[in-house]
């Protein structure tokens, strides 16, 4: 093993969270989002991959429309500046606006990656379960796994099977409710978020 870690980011399950928390007028910066994390995590991140897809714009734009598309472009042009970043664009269907490619990418990705013995303990962001079965065989394969996910977007699956971080900018955020060990909150401040 190499001994290095890295960080798989579900980038438009990230995006919408962020967009819900924040609205239309703030996005991440993302590299003080990221270092950030590392911070409180004493953990450096060799590389990070993140997946998205940019969202189609509708024929009538409507000012909320042009509102979430300026807030997406600028969240994800700061992904692209940061440092140690590979970007994986997937597509959207035109007929329904659904996004291709990413989930299977990252799924690949993650199992790959481990098969290879590039790193040994992997942080993931999204709230979505159907990445468990990567999870698992990377940890079949001593893969350390960690979670980390924005305090609206809780991975209610994922807590009860991996150590899991909850990335809040909210002082009050009480998590006794999920009633599990694993979890730890993680206060991050303002600093890394910017207006449009």
């Amino acid at each position: 093993m190499s001994g290095k870690t890295f960080l798989f980011i579900d980038g438009t399950n990230l995006y919408a969270g962020q967009y819900e928390l924040f609205g239309p007028d703030r996005y991440l910066n993302f590299s003080k989002f990221i270092r950030q994390i590392e911070n409180k995590l004493r953990v450096k991140f060799e590389r990070i991959y993140f997946y998205a897809s940019y969202s189609p714009q509708p024929k009538k734009l409507t000012q909320k429309n042009k509102n979430y598309l300026k807030n997406e472009a600028l969240f994800y042009r700061s992904v692209q500046k940061t440092g140690r970043v590979i970007f994986f664009k997937g597509y959207r269907l035109k007929s329904s606006g659904k996004e291709k490619e990413v989930d299977v990418k990252i799924a690949v990705d993650i199992v790959h990656f481990a098969h290879l013995g590039l790193y040994d303990r992997l942080y993931f962001i999204s709230e979505d379960a159907d990445f468990a079965h990567a999870l698992f065989i990377a940890k079949e394969l001593r893969i350390k796994i960690h979670i980390l996910a924005l305090e609206n977007r809780i991975p209610l699956r994922f807590i009860y099977l991996f150590p899991t971080f909850v990335l809040s900018f909210n002082k009050r955020t009480n998590l006794k409710r999920l009633g599990n060990k694993k979890i730890s909150v993680i206060r991050l401040s303002e600093s890394c978020i910017k207006r449009v």
